[in-house]
């Protein structure tokens, strides 16, 4: 009997220590993108608006988007996410080398996370990554507003509906690999709510700049019908001491077809103030379709068009349209 009493004892002690160190192990993740395009305009001269690389002008022909791969553990409370992206759109978008994002995170409850590090932009409707993206070329709001923040963050979420959150950084001009001796900072918050979101940064931009810009950006979109998708985005920003900004507003309609298949329409205002205010319209057509679970293919077909010489790439131009197809692989 002791000998059928000590084995069960230590059964249960070997299963428990295993489920200990199976807790213990934690969970590491491995994701990423990869695209490519070709691109061509019906104007005099390379280049294609909204591109999203740092040299805009010379996308012509075939290119390369970027290769990002994204790193994450997680074990107990805490976390960590390495987002490494390299190529011609990473070089545009990454604040501090070959890093997009760089950043821990501990969940004080269910409810709560605080988050310290590099981190995407909470501001806007599009992201970097071209797969989270319904188009592939990028709004005029998007390249104005920052791509990533370095600092620390607060999400609280009150409900399955409510949430809130809490920034304060470095400004979004300074990057991860800058040294701050200034003491250049922004305070940002949201409130979000069913899905539309509410967004305000204020400081300063960058190192020895003014330190007065203030972000106001909504975000948001609903289901018109099982199929059909509105997305909206509007922003404003101003700095009294610089006497500059932009405004402008971008409307999503996207249509899905069938599960591999879906047609959008962007149509865009963007304004920039200053010393003296240009405006610029672009609608944009986009063919989404999925050729496997991992693959898909994006086709924009963009019409800029400006009074004010604001066409990105084309200055002198009134009017430019641009034909891009894009292959994007997740995984």
């Amino acid at each position: 009997m002791k000998k059928i009493i000590f084995t069960l004892l230590f059964a249960a002690s070997f299963v428990g220590t295993a489920q200990e160190k199976e807790e213990e192990k934690g969970t590491f993740t491995l994701s990423g993108t990869v695209d490519v395009y070709g691109t061509a305009n019906f104007a005099d001269g390379s280049g294609t608006p909204g591109i999203l690389i740092a040299t805009p002008e010379s996308a012509n022909g075939f290119g390369l988007g970027f290769a990002n791969t994204v790193f994450a553990y997680e074990k107990g409370k805490s976390g960590v996410v390495a987002d490494i992206a390299f190529g011609p759109r990473a070089d545009d978008a990454n604040m501090a080398g070959a890093i997009n994002q760089l950043y821990a995170y501990y969940n004080v409850s269910e409810k709560v996370t605080v988050t310290a590090g590099q981190f995407n932009t909470f501001l806007g409707y599009e992201v970097i990554s071209p797969a989270a993206n319904f188009n592939y070329t990028v709004s005029y709001l998007f390249n104005a507003g920052p791509f990533s923040q370095t600092g620390i963050k607060l999400d609280y979420a009150a409900s399955e509906d409510l949430s809130f959150l809490l920034a304060v950084t470095n400004g979004h001009g300074i990057s991860s690999i800058d040294s701050n001796v200034t003491g250049d900072m922004q305070v940002g918050g949201q409130i979000g709510y069913k899905g539309q979101f509410l967004n305000v940064i204020y400081g300063a931009t960058g190192a020895d700049a003014t330190n007065d810009d203030l972000y106001l950006d909504y975000t948001g979109g609903f289901n018109a019908s099982e199929s059909f998708y509105v997305g909206i985005n509007a922003a404003y920003a101003n700095s009294a001491d610089a006497d500059a900004g932009y405004q402008g507003a971008a409307l999503y309609l996207q249509n899905s077809f069938s599960d591999s298949f879906a047609l959008g329409l962007r149509s865009e205002f963007f304004q920039a103030n200053g010393s003296s205010d240009a405006s610029v319209t672009a609608v944009t057509l986009t063919a989404n379709a999925s050729l496997t679970e991992n693959l898909k293919l994006i086709t924009d077909l963009r019409l800029d068009s400006s009074e004010d010489a604001a066409i990105e790439v084309f200055g002198a131009e009134k009017s430019v349209a641009a034909l891009t197809i894009a292959a994007v692989y997740s995984f």
